[in-house]
């Protein structure tokens, strides 16, 4: 056999099969339709029978069974008449199911949602005469509607089953609970609560919501009352607030209610910490606080509203009234003092009746405080008072407001223009020189407020608005940079020359002063030229000098040669000699004069410098007593030196130092008469080397001493009075100073004092005028 026939023969194999199954599927669809002829038809007999109304008229119920579009009574016919009667149209299966649906559009997509697709439905529709319920429900190919007047008493009730299912809504747990608290039926939350598969009390058996609310529903059943609890239950994994009622209900069992309270509870709990820490914060503040109740009485104090009032904590504890805390505290004398304290007490009182805010008051109390009291409406009813003692805050405002009297009296009596601008621009103070300075009225600068307003016053006087942006940037920008002190010159419109200055003041502010200085600047410059003109005088008086005793010394030398050459020539007479000798001395002490006004010349200029080398104290005595020697010899005049051994050395000009101490020998040798005593002696003490030159002779008298350095006092003794005037521009110059002690007709004491390490130059300040 091919594969071609064994391909036929399979066809032909399972066309056959095809055909015997479509045959017996045939076969059984008849008998089935036999079979459900026969169910219609016993059904319908049933329906019909004589006893089938009885118990369904008793309850005015009708069944209808409705198969392909098509309804038929089963049983209850007066109950299909209510119905109708109810619904308002015939007493009629299809006319009742029409009525049905068109009741209400939700009623017509229940009904068909059972006739087409079996799905049950429980509802009510309203007709123009009352209500029926419907219940539907689906047996094979037939569905079947169970139809029920609603009395009109009871038409505002739902039905068992709608009921039960608005309970199953309720998000929180709900049962019904026999008298020892079992639960035997619950809502859908309470199943899944407990974990139970159903609401029936089998399911429940041994569940337990929470076992404080079983004991809750026990005393509720026995004391046949209503009882509430609240329980904090775990529930989904979250610890939760519920307030449960038990209610006993009429014909056994009690009804038990939750209501979820956790955030009304955790509310109460931050409302309850939140008034804690608001209590806690009061009794840490100054001001004493006392809270009245609607009835008045204390409801909270802080402790400085004990403190303030002397008050016994256990008194106040007792919750006095408002009026009581008022009669203890006039007891003993810390209210403000009235006349009429019934009247006052009554206004006092009276502030409870106004809801509004409230002005504040001050209290003068006997014991010379003074207390602002804040009065205001308290959220929760009564009245909230704060009592503030501002004794010391009046006192230092007092203290404040004189202060800034006197700054501005004080402001006022100065000629500088002065202006004290805040960090903020605003304009705080100003004195009367201001408003002249500028031009301006008082009223004008109060006015214009601001530094901004101040400027436009005051750039018809100095136009350069430069000038006042750097002065803005001085008193409102903040960096410190900008803020620091500065100060400058400007000229306004009308040629004047101003001094500004700004200063940064402590708090912020800045104060700015105007000064017109044009007389100054042009009386300084009149100075600068008259001291340029001195300048000028002097230069040409040290040049003259300088000329007048080059030109002199010339002659001189040629004088003093020519004189000791004649005192030494053959043939002179001792008279002529003697005039020689007198020629010759007296051009050299002219020339010695010369040489001091030279180098007093010399000093003024500031050209004189010191040679500093190591001198021997005693050498330098010495040297001063051999130069001076003959002349002593010639007065007569004992001339001694004392020095003690330590002296030592000293740093300074060797040349000038002699040269100072040969104008006081000379000047001590002038003074004292024949017979008298110079001595010239030397010691070292504190830091510094006195030379000291003394004499007996006839002093110096007391008008004399305080100018006897200076120069050409000595005039009225012979000579240029140079020599003591030198002695100190020269000690000066090596950084001692120079006195004198004499007392006139006892003599006199020269004291140089020379420092010991040496710093030309550097004269004494006390000295150095």
């Amino acid at each position: 056999m091919t594969s071609f026939d064994l391909i036929l023969a399979a066809a032909a194999g399972a066309v056959c099969l095809a055909i015997s199954v479509a045959l017996w599927s045939h076969g059984q669809r008849r008998n089935l339709e036999a079979r459900i002829a026969t169910l219609k038809a016993r059904l319908i007999h049933q329906g019909g029978s004589d006893d089938a109304p009885a118990w369904l008229d008793a309850f005015d119920t009708a069944v209808v069974a409705v198969e392909g579009g098509r309804a038929s009574l089963v049983a209850g016919g007066e109950g299909l008449s209510a119905c109708a009667k109810a619904l308002g149209s015939a007493a009629e299966v299809a006319a009742v199911i029409a009525a049905l649906s068109d009741a209400d559009p939700n009623c017509a997509q229940k009904l068909a949602a059972l006739f087409e697709r079996g799905e049950p439905c429980v509802f009510e529709a309203r007709g123009p005469h009352g209500l029926v319920s419907v219940e539907g429900r689906a047996a094979g190919a037939l569905a079947w509607l169970r139809l029920a007047p609603i009395d009109r008493a009871d038409s505002g009730l739902p039905t068992a089953a709608r009921f039960a299912a608005f309970v199953d809504s309720v998000v929180e747990p709900c049962w019904i609970a026999g008298a020892d608290g079992q639960a035997i039926w619950a809502n859908a939350a309470f199943v899944r609560a407990v974990g139970a598969v159903s609401a029936q009390a089998p399911a429940l058996a041994g569940k337990s919501f929470d076992r404080g609310a079983d004991a809750v529903v026990v005393e509720a059943a026995d004391k046949g009352e209503r009882r509430e609890a609240l329980r904090w239950i775990n529930l989904d994994g979250r610890r939760r607030a519920f307030r449960l009622s038990a209610q006993p209900l009429d014909g056994g069992g009690v009804g038990v209610f939750c209501a979820d309270v956790t955030e009304i509870e955790d509310v109460r709990d931050a409302f309850k910490k939140h008034v804690e820490a608001h209590d806690e914060t009061l009794n840490h503040i100054a001001e004493a606080v006392a809270i009245f109740s609607q009835t008045r009485r204390l409801s909270y104090h802080n402790t400085a509203f004990a403190e303030l009032w002397g008050l016994e904590p256990a008194w106040l504890a007792d919750r006095p009234t408002h009026g009581e805390v008022l009669d203890r505290l006039r007891q003993r004398r810390r209210l403000p003092e009235t006349i009429d304290y019934a009247g006052w007490k009554a206004a006092e009182l009276a502030r409870y009746e106004h809801l509004g805010p409230q002005a504040d008051d001050l209290w003068d109390l006997p014991d010379g405080r003074t207390l602002k009291v804040v009065r205001q409406p308290h959220p929760l009813g009564g009245m909230l008072l704060i009592y503030s003692d501002i004794t010391g805050e009046l006192r230092l405002k007092a203290q404040y407001n004189a202060l800034i009297q006197v700054q501005q009296a004080t402001l006022d009596k100065l000629n500088d223009a002065v202006a004290v601008f805040g960090s903020d621009g605003r304009l705080r103070l100003h004195n009367e020189a201001f408003e002249t300075f500028w031009n301006v009225t008082p009223h004008a600068l109060e006015a214009a407020g601001d530094f901004e307003g101040v400027v436009e016053l005051c750039v018809p006087r100095l136009h350069d608005l430069s000038f006042w942006r750097e002065l803005k940037g001085r008193v409102a920008d903040p960096d410190p940079q900008m803020r620091a002190p500065t100060s400058g010159e400007v000229r306004t419109s009308d040629s004047r020359v101003v001094l500004y200055q700004s200063r940064p003041l402590p708090d912020g502010a800045t104060l700015i002063a105007f000064a017109d200085v044009t007389d100054t600047r042009d009386l300084q410059s009149a100075l600068a030229d008259r001291s340029a003109a001195l300048a000028e005088a002097e230069r040409l008086k040290r040049d003259f000098v300088g000329n007048v005793s080059y030109e002199l010394r010339t002659p001189l030398t040629t004088i003093i040669g020519y004189s000791e050459l004649l005192e030494r020539a053959d043939g002179i007479s001792e008279r002529g000699r003697n005039h020689v000798a007198a020629v010759r001395t007296a051009a050299t002490q002219l020339a010695r004069s010369i040489d001091d006004v030279l180098d007093m010349a010399q000093i003024d200029a500031g050209e004189m410098a010191l040679e500093i080398e190591d001198i021997r104290v005693s050498d330098l005595l010495l040297n001063a007593q051999e130069r001076a020697l003959k002349d002593a010899q010639l007065g007569a005049v004992t001339l001694a030196v004392e020095c003690e051994e330590d002296v030592g050395l000293i740093r300074g000009d060797g040349k000038r130092l002699a040269q100072t101490l040969d104008h006081l020998v000379e000047n001590a040798l002038r003074q004292t008469p024949p017979g008298g005593r110079v001595t010239l002696s030397a010691r070292r003490a504190l830091g510094e080397v006195r030379l000291d030159v003394s004499d007996t002779g006839r002093g110096v008298p007391f008008h004399v001493q305080a100018h006897i350095f200076d120069r050409f006092v000595g005039r009225d003794r012979g000579g240029p009075g140079l020599g003591l005037a030198l002695v100190k521009a020269l000690v000066e110059l090596h950084g001692g100073w120079v006195a004198l002690e004499s007392e006139p007709g006892n003599g006199s004491t020269f004291t140089c004092h020379l420092p010991e390490t040496q710093q030309p130059g550097a004269m004494q300040p006390e000295l150095g005028f």
